[in-house]
């Protein structure tokens, strides 16, 4: 199995194993596989994408750029001993010395691999085209998500920020432990139709009643998530301050007695 060894002046950080058929996502975000803290780093920096039996990174229209051996790329097919330049961090791919190499007929995707540069590129075009087109004004939801243990651990928890992050990462919001799990395995977003929940990485994809989650899913209560071995029950519930004002709107209007 490839590996991706994070470094840091000369410092190994992390070892990160490479499986086919699973992208690895870079960035500075705590959603990403590899989480770089660096202000050079974009949010979403780059990704590694399995094709056939090798890897292709490819730079996520980064503000700084990817380089691969001193070399500023958009894609490149990824070779043993390739170094990553992203900010001052660099990643360095590498396959075990036991594991066979086969023929990754790299011409053949390297032409591919222009035209689907040219096709990305310009659909990030038209992403920014569209990005510099003022937001449309949404009304913000006046619910909050509520997560209870069902298995796998006990307690709840209330989604107080627009994301909230569940993996067996440390510092994820919701601590998920267990074989496949994913660093950051799934999202649970806030958006102005409700809450939905995201697939992110690791080779336990989430459930929601007992139904693998391939698209975004959007959530209603009492819903089962399942990640591994873990289940949280999903409900929403209006604050406090909402609900008495919308009783106070709802009550009549008190009128003056006639003298």
């Amino acid at each position: 199995m490839p590996t991706l060894k994070l470094v840091f002046k000369n410092k190994t950080l992390e070892n990160y194993p490479l499986q086919k058929g699973y992208p690895l996502t870079i960035g500075r975000k705590r959603n990403n596989d590899v989480i770089i803290e660096n202000l050079a780093v974009s949010s979403h920096h780059a990704k590694i994408d399995s094709v056939g039996d090798g890897f292709v990174l490819i730079d996520l229209q980064s503000k700084n750029g990817s380089f691969v051996n001193g070399k500023l790329v958009d894609s490149h097919w990824l070779k043993p001993e390739d170094i990553i330049s992203i900010g001052k961090h660099t990643l360095v791919f590498s396959y075990s010395e036991d594991e066979e190499q086969q023929d990754d007929g790299t011409e053949e995707i390297e032409k591919t691999m222009i035209m689907d540069t040219s096709d990305y590129r310009s659909m990030v075009t038209k992403s920014k085209d569209e990005a510099a087109q003022p937001p449309a004004k949404t009304k913000k939801p006046d619910t909050v998500a509520i997560l209870r243990f069902v298995d796998g651990g006990s307690g709840k928890y209330k989604c107080r920020t627009s994301v909230i992050k569940i993996g067996r990462h440390p510092e994820s919001d919701i601590v998920v432990k267990g074989f496949g799990i994913g660093r950051t395995a799934a999202t649970i977003s806030r958006r102005p139709d409700g809450f939905y929940l995201s697939y992110i990485g690791g080779m336990s994809r989430p459930k929601v009643n007992s139904k693998k989650v391939k698209d975004d899913k959007i959530l209603h209560d009492n819903d089962i998530i399942q990640i591994g071995k873990t289940k949280l029950r999903f409900s929403e519930r209006r604050p406090r301050k909402s609900r008495e004002k919308k009783l106070e709107e709802t009550q009549p209007i008190p009128q003056a007695s006639p003298e």
